[in-house]
């Protein structure tokens, strides 16, 4: 998600401060790598202000993955809209996603290479993350095609060209390879 659709530019709040800072940490450098004093530090708030809104950083990292979620399914959405609303529309939609500044793959995805086994709730969010896109996705299908599998593997091609544009930092062979899959799929659909 290109970073100007990513947040509000002023938070109104000590709690919105803590939830911004934590998102473009957690998302530029690790969930891992981010220490609970580095928020607070940079969100400018009192240590017990941020344990007032977010007694662990769990509850801080689920709010992350709740906010992201929101955020990001707004702005896919809008984006699929905005480039036609059919499949193709994934590929100019994900190109803008793929070419900001700040990209570095999914936040979900990432989050349960670092976390999963140890934390069932990132399982769960993003497993309900991957099915609000996958459903975003049908929604471009013709209404025949909507309940066949198809949404289901345009859903895991998007997912692979997410983690190659992020692993090999070539967004261009990411989004030719969907491209590829997704004629074959018309093709054969």
């Amino acid at each position: 998600m290109p970073k100007h659709h990513a947040s509000p530019k002023t938070p109104s709040s000590a709690r919105e401060r803590i939830l911004l800072t934590a998102h473009e940490l957690f998302y530029r450098e690790g969930i891992r790598a981010t220490g609970i004093d580095r928020v607070i530090a940079e969100s400018g708030v009192a240590k017990v202000t941020f344990y007032r809104h977010f007694p662990s950083k769990n509850d801080l990292i689920q709010a992350f993955l709740e906010y992201r979620h929101e955020q990001w399914m707004a702005w896919f959405r809008a984006a699929l809209a905005r480039h036609g609303g059919t499949p193709q529309a994934l590929l100019p939609a994900l190109a803008e996603w793929f070419g900001d500044a700040g990209f570095r793959g999914c936040a979900f995805i990432n989050s349960v290479v670092e976390l999963g086994g140890s934390q069932p709730a990132i399982v769960a969010m993003t497993q309900r993350h991957k099915q609000d896109m996958t459903e975003a996705i049908r929604g471009l299908l013709p209404p025949p095609e909507r309940y066949n599998p198809i949404a289901e593997a345009i859903a895991l091609a998007v997912d692979g060209a997410i983690v190659h544009a992020q692993l090999l930092q070539v967004p261009g062979a990411a989004l030719a390879g969907l491209d590829r899959i997704l004629k074959a799929l018309e093709a054969g659909a």
